[in-house]
């Protein structure tokens, strides 16, 4: 699955996220942004657009309704932040610690996480399409009554995710571990499994293998 990467300029100004405070509308556009401390904030309906934010925390920050088009975030720590019904789109998070993140009914397009800690988030109800998830890990997330379109998990921790009432066909978590993983049989079909997963949902059906 080839997605499509963000579309940012090569050569971006400098800024700090504490600028949006003094924008009318919450608002940052094509710029590059290193070492900003923005926790424990509340902001409604932000909008990123071609931008390049790195080692960055955003601890505790409410981020709901916010809009994210062109957006790379490296190195930054969104540790329990609300990002509930947000809009993201062409963006990547490369070695992000996202724990604990509220994504609910979330909307993910050409978006990519990598090499992340996305442990105990919640995506309840979130839509994605053209989303990879890259040596991540994903232990008790939450993708309860989620759309999975061309999403794809590699070679991630997928220990006790909750898939429950989300349809896996045409996913691929053939790469990635786990040991239990809470999803119902009728959602599995047409999912792709590697030989020992399959094993193990066979087992989940009660089957005596030998």
């Amino acid at each position: 699955m080839k997605l499509t990467k963000p579309n940012i300029l090569e050569a971006l100004p400098k800024g700090n996220f504490q600028d949006i405070l003094f924008e009318e509308d919450p608002h940052l556009s094509n710029m590059e942004i290193e070492g900003s401390y923005f926790d424990n904030e509340v902001l409604d309906r932000v909008h990123l657009n071609g931008m390049v934010i790195k080692h960055s925390t955003f601890h505790n920050t409410s981020f709901e309704n916010i809009d994210m088009t062109d957006v790379h975030f490296e190195n930054c720590d969104f540790s329990n932040a609300n990002l509930s019904t947000a809009s993201i789109h062409r963006v990547m998070f490369k070695n992000c610690k996202l724990l604990g993140v509220q994504f609910v009914e979330g909307r993910f397009g050409n978006v990519s996480f990598e090499n992340c800690l996305l442990s105990m988030c919640n995506f309840g109800d979130s839509k994605f399409e053209k989303t990879q998830f890259t040596e991540s890990n994903l232990q008790s997330a939450d993708f309860f009554n989620c759309k999975l379109k061309q999403t794809l998990y590699s070679y991630c921790d997928l220990n006790g995710v909750s898939f429950d009432s989300t349809k896996l066909k045409g996913i691929d978590i053939s790469t990635s571990y786990f040991e239990t993983l809470v999803v119902k049989m009728e959602d599995l079909k047409d999912c792709i499994v590697s030989q020992h997963q399959a094993i193990y949902f066979a087992s989940m059906l009660g089957l005596d293998i030998r």
